[in-house]
């Protein structure tokens, strides 16, 4: 079965690349405040980041069973784990520039990275027994998280409650479960009575092409697609992302502690105006937690306040 490389799986893998850059791009027009769309937490949009993250998982493991049958080809598996610890890694760098502490510490490629490692006792295991192990890693979450794993050391397993926001999260459990699926899905009767079928697939030379090279694509598609929206924003093109997200936090909470009938956008927007005439406005985006930056804001605020009311 080793070296069993399917034009279909090829274009299954490009057809979720596709996707993913779909989804990361309207992601991007969101942090751009180009659009209204609730990416982040809408139900919808987070059920289609789940599909697309499931689905690259699970061709994994379909593709680790076509690629080494029950034997460990293991020079092939050290060069594709060595490249994917390292794009794992970069992206973990790369974040943490662009987005500090929301910076990806365990995304979609370490979990591909840690649960292909974790499927290799099972190349040669009968299909039940990975499809057993499949369910209860996917369950694991429901049933073994525990008070021990919240925080930064145990991040990874899934099992406990993370202290912190990041743009991509994906740990072991539940996702290396569809690692597992997959592998049971070559290992089980089934497959070969679909192999032929899956030969026989007509495939769009694109799409194979996208799918032969996902981790490449992965890795450079989100700087080029941010890269489009971050440039001219940056030369005032755009909205400036972080004096949106400012006016939008401030005026919900001017709302909440002046009353709705406040003039709260355009106090906000007055203060961050105030900021930038002051020369204070990089400074506190760099350092927002600085608390004599933040009196100033909270003085530029009441001066805004002030004005507008009394106008």
């Amino acid at each position: 079965m080793a070296n069993a490389r399917l034009g279909a799986l090829d274009q299954l893998r490009g057809l979720a690349v596709v996707a993913m850059a779909v989804y990361h791009f309207s992601w991007d027009l969101t942090w751009f405040h180009l659009v209204d769309w609730p990416v982040a937490n809408g139900r919808g949009w987070r059920a289609f980041a789940a599909a697309i993250a499931g689905s690259f998982l699970f061709l994994s493991g379909v593709t680790l069973s076509l690629a080494h049958g029950d034997t460990i080809r293991w020079r092939p598996l050290l060069r594709s784990k060595i490249l994917l610890l390292i794009a794992a890694v970069g992206v973990s760098t790369a974040t943490y520039f662009v987005f500090s502490s929301t910076f990806v510490r365990f995304g979609i490629l370490h979990c591909l990275f840690l649960s292909g490692l974790l499927a290799l006792p099972f190349l040669g295991a009968d299909w039940r027994l990975t499809l057993l192990a499949a369910v209860g890693i996917g369950t694991l979450p429901t049933w073994g998280s525990f008070p021990y794993f919240d925080g930064q050391l145990w991040l990874w397993t899934g099992l406990g409650r993370p202290d912190f926001g990041s743009v991509d999260y994906v740990p072991l459990a539940p996702w290396a479960g569809f690692v597992l699926a997959g592998l049971a899905f070559v290992q089980s009767p089934l497959y070969p009575k679909i192999q032929n079928r899956l030969q026989n697939v007509r495939t769009r030379p694109y799409l194979q092409w996208l799918g032969r090279h996902s981790l490449a694509i992965y890795i450079l598609h989100q700087p080029l697609l941010f890269g489009l929206l971050w440039i001219p924003a940056n030369v005032g093109l755009l909205p400036d992302p972080a004096k949106s997200r400012f006016v939008e936090s401030c005026a919900a909470v001017c709302s909440v502690t002046e009353g709705a009938n406040q003039p709260c956008t355009n106090i906000c927007r007055c203060t961050v105006d105030a900021l930038i005439d002051d020369q204070l406005w990089d400074p506190l985006v760099a350092a927002p937690d600085n608390s004599e930056l933040r009196q100033k804001m909270n003085d530029r605020y009441a001066q805004c306040a002030t004005k507008l009311v009394t106008d």
